[in-house]
């Protein structure tokens, strides 16, 4: 009796797993975890054993919200915006969004052209499937965003990567890009300040990647600028500045990383009227208007002025000489000096091959990365997961003691591999 009890547990057991994975949608089976969540994850769960690690993984700014801002979120609970928004957001959300962009970028731009989403990532995801069809090519330089490719597959479109290098500072070229388009191109997509790399690309720059897009009408430009503010050489360049493209140009930013307020959930595109209306459409049907709370905030953040944003930012000016000429000391790290953002992709395939005291081999990014994390008890990310596998990330969004300390227990583990 017990052994048919225990039979027929194990059947039910085998059945459910089986509906589990037969149930499941190919477009979900499709889609990777996301790697810098996953790194959090993990460094979160050796945390919760009473160790000390140092998160180096995730791409939050380590400061709290503006006095002005939180204050602007009470005040619309107390005048009790709390209903739904309009899905696009509110007009005059949208408005202060239409004179950011007119005040500090310089281009013109009206509220219907705004569509305010649930964060940046939201944005982007909304456009992809708006503008992506089955088959339809999206060029990507790598490295990239973790998710950049991912939601390329949901719209079942296919990512054409773009390959470059810390000898380039990551940045691609008018040849590079023209020999990667093909009938089949219907998107570029790229991130100016750059994550993973802290890149940023100049107006000269630009200027000459236009010139391509000038003779392939077909193609647009989905421009992640959400790293805008975090700027260390000349002012931000956006690519919409040019007039031959600048209906072809979605523009994807967002309050999360200027104004510290990655929780808030709060992002937007600006593009021409067909596109934004697209977008309002596609949103209406599954998240509907962003918090209504986030999004009074976000008034306030814009019409206040920059004042707390330069603040962060000289922060992160310090921090970055101190992590560059840390990570410059570590024998076998090759790593440039990022021109925006709060990262650093260093070049560590010299580790490829080596093994650590248990005699376990380091094949590749992730290898080093768990290696890091277990041994270090620092979290990093692997390169693999941003399209180039030599390479690293380190976010140097934290305190200079806590960034100190995470390159000394990375100088001391990679030490330790033979």
């Amino acid at each position: 009796m017990a052994f048919l009890v225990q039979n027929n547990i194990w059947f039910i057991y085998l059945r459910s797993k089986q509906l589990t994975m037969s149930t499941l949608s190919q477009r979900i089976n499709n889609l990777s975890e996301s790697a810098t969540l996953k790194m959090t994850k993990l460094g979160r769960e050796l945390a919760a054993k009473g160790i000390n690690v140092i998160s180096l993984s995730v791409g939050e700014p380590d400061f709290n919200t503006p006095e002005h801002v939180k204050n602007a979120a009470k005040k619309a609970l107390d005048e009790n915006y709390t209903r739904y928004s309009p899905v696009p957001g509110y007009p005059d959300l949208r408005q202060a969004i239409v004179n950011k962009l007119k005040t500090e970028n310089n281009l013109d731009y009206d509220i219907s052209q705004i569509v305010v989403s649930t964060g940046a990532k939201q944005s982007l995801s909304n456009v992809i499937l708006t503008l992506i069809d089955p088959e339809d090519e999206v060029i990507i330089p790598t490295p990239y965003w973790v998710s950049y490719s991912e939601m390329v597959t949901l719209a079942e479109g296919k990512s054409v990567f773009i390959n470059t290098d810390i000898e380039s500072n990551f940045k691609i070229t008018p040849e590079q890009l023209e020999a990667a388009i093909t009938p089949k191109s219907k998107l570029f997509m790229f991130s100016s300040p750059c994550n993973p790399t802290g890149s940023v690309y100049n107006k000269e720059e630009l200027a000459a990647l236009v010139k391509v897009f000038e003779k392939h009408p077909n193609i647009y430009i989905l421009s992640d600028e959400i790293y805008e503010h975090i700027n260390f050489v000349d002012q931000h360049e956006s690519i919409a500045q040019f007039e031959s493209i600048k209906d072809r140009v979605i523009i994807v930013n967002g309050f999360s990383k200027a104004f510290a307020m990655t929780g808030w959930r709060l992002g937007y595109i600006a593009a021409n009227k067909e596109i934004a209306a697209a977008n309002d459409k596609l949103q209406g049907q599954t998240t509907s208007g962003t918090c209504s709370i986030a999004q009074r905030a976000g008034i306030v953040a814009y019409e206040q002025g920059l004042e707390s944003v330069l603040e962060m930012k000289k922060a992160f000016t310090r921090r970055r000489e101190l992590v560059y000429n840390l990570l410059n000391d570590i024998p076998g790290v090759k790593t440039n000096l990022p021109e925006g953002a709060f990262y650093f992709f260093p070049e560590i395939s010299s580790f490829f091959g080596k093994k650590d005291a248990d005699g376990n081999v380091i094949k590749n990014s992730a290898d080093l990365a768990l290696y890091l994390l277990n041994v270090g008890h620092v979290a990093t990310v692997g390169g693999d997961s941003f399209g180039n596998d030599n390479y690293i990330r380190l976010s140097y969004a934290a305190s200079d003691e806590s960034l100190t300390e995470a390159l000394r227990r990375i100088r001391e583990a990679l030490g330790k591999l033979a």
